[in-house]
């Protein structure tokens, strides 16, 4: 057993362990996998261990692996609360939940300019109730979304600031019966099926949104399709069966359909800013004043007057609007 191990290769084990895939690991670490592959059996040669099991197909951990996965958390742990003590603090695992979402890339582009002395590292979790887990488990520090669809279980151990009531949209193929109206009132998509993440395990809180939209409007949740990873993937998929899908405002439009917003009434999307109970970090004080900041100057908060949003999201949002 080595005296002393490099924190950089425990970082490399770990990423692996929860990836269990080394392209996915190494773009995690932002370095080649190649690079990767090196501190992993450099680690391995050092503990005399073999931590992985390899194939062509996958990856898994040996018992030893399993033995290490949870000392080398908590040593790097232990190195990140040190290095924060004393002003250097780590990056801020920041969770955007997909490339297109508006709202949550100007907070975190304004947080990066409130504190350019901060690393604030963007993720892709895809949902706010798949970031969750990773919040708790401290593998991501802040995301974004609907606080108030998550199970009260997860909601004890985060703490929440409002951001945005976010004006959702219905995204309709070209040559959709209303894909030529500038706005869509939710009167006339009765009688359709919308795609809205039935199925997906990571967004089932953007699911009960729309359930609580759709009910009693004679609007249908379409049944859950194949889970797509990959926005490449998710396109080939809608523009297969081309059915329409919950979106919001701003959220752009993929090849061969539109984005139209739904009105009479305004439906909005309670947005959050989310992060772990305890979490200390100036990152997440500068995600906090950016959000402030755009909510006030641009009244991402004001509830239009025929404005709809679910009763238990307004128990949640009420405190701060």
């Amino acid at each position: 057993m080595p005296a002393h191990i490099d924190p950089r290769l425990l970082r490399a084990f770990v990423a692996v362990a929860e990836e269990l895939h080394f392209t996915r690991a190494a773009a995690r670490l932002f370095i080649a996998q190649q690079a990767l592959s090196r501190d992993v059996r450099r680690l391995e040669r050092e503990l005399r261990a073999e931590l992985f099991l390899r194939t062509t197909r996958q990856v898994t951990l040996t018992a030893d692996g399993e033995r290490l996965l949870p000392y080398a958390r908590r040593a790097l742990q232990a190195q990140d609360d040190l290095v924060a003590a004393f002003g250097q603090a780590r990056p801020l695992l920041v969770d955007l939940n997909s490339p297109g979402l508006h709202t949550h890339r100007r907070v975190l582009h304004l947080a990066r300019e409130l504190a350019p002395e901060v690393e604030l590292m963007a993720r892709f979790e895809s949902g706010l109730t798949g970031a969750a887990g990773e919040l708790i488990a401290g593998r991501l520090d802040a995301s974004f979304g609907r606080y108030a669809g998550l199970d009260p279980a997860l909601r004890a151990q985060l703490d929440q600031v409002p951001v945005r009531l976010e004006p959702m949209a219905v995204m309709l193929p070209e040559g959709h019966r209303l894909a030529a109206r500038a706005a869509v009132p939710l009167a006339a998509l009765a009688g359709e099926v919308v795609y809205a993440g039935a199925g997906n395990p990571r967004t089932p809180e953007w699911t009960d949104l729309a359930h609580h939209l759709f009910e009693g409007r004679g609007i249908e949740v379409a049944p859950p399709f194949p889970l797509a990873v990959g926005e490449e993937e998710f396109q080939r998929l809608m523009a297969k069966t081309r059915t329409p899908v919950l979106a919001v405002v701003g959220f752009p439009a993929m090849p061969g359909t539109v984005v139209r917003p739904l009105v009479d009434p305004v439906p909005l999307s309670p947005v959050s800013l989310v992060w772990r109970k305890g979490l200390v970090h100036p990152g997440l004080d500068a995600l906090r004043r950016a959000a402030a900041q755009l909510a006030a100057g641009e009244g991402w908060l004001r509830r239009p007057t025929d404005g709809w949003i679910p009763a238990k999201d307004d128990d949640v949002m009420s405190g701060f609007m």
